[in-house]
């Protein structure tokens, strides 16, 4: 099928390896063919090799039932298939633009890039950044060598610029007095 598989692995795993054979149809391959799920896939026959492509590449002359197929009722051929490899990913995209041509409703949610299933989106399926208020209401730090960026010799912001002996000056108590004068 176009896959190199490491023959030191297990025959069951070594065929999940090919796109489109899950578990379960990888099992269902060794039992029809009685070949020994546990055993090395590098010490198969090459007539078990030659058998497995066979029944992989048609399931349904293996007296496979259809709902174990991948694709059934093909909407092109009206076929049961069963899709491997790069076909399945083709066959995927073709669907999905087929479905936005015809301007269905999975086809519009397939463009908003939204559920398709009919799952609910109200609190999960969200993508991108966080929507709503800002957490803490911190402004971003900012980083350092940019023209707003503190340098070694500036004041932190926490503490107080102006010189402790400012704040008892007489200039400033004036001030304090001149609104109260002005009430009277």
């Amino acid at each position: 099928m176009g896959n190199d598989i490491p023959g030191e692995r297990k025959s069951i795993v070594g065929l999940t390896q090919i796109k489109g054979i899950g578990y379960n149809f990888a099992t269902a391959i060794l039992d029809t063919l009685k070949i020994n799920s546990n055993s090395n896939i590098g010490n198969l026959s090459d007539a078990n090799i030659k058998a497995i492509e066979k029944l992989i590449l048609d399931p349904i002359g293996g007296n496979f039932p259809t709902w174990f197929l991948n694709r059934n009722k093909d909407i092109e051929t009206g076929a049961n298939l069963h899709l491997l490899t790069s076909d399945i990913p083709f066959t995927l995209r073709n669907d999905i633009e087929r479905e936005r041509i015809t301007a269905s409703w999975r086809g519009y949610r397939h463009l908003s890039g939204l559920k398709v299933r009919g799952q609910r989106t109200r609190t999960s399926g969200r993508k991108g950044g966080a929507v709503g208020v800002a957490k803490g209401g911190l402004a971003s730090p900012v980083k350092k060598g940019s023209p707003g960026a503190p340098t070694a010799d500036a004041a932190p912001a926490n503490e107080a610029t102006v010189p402790a002996d400012a704040a008892t000056s007489p200039k400033t108590e004036e001030k304090k007095e001149a609104p109260a004068e002005k009430t009277k």
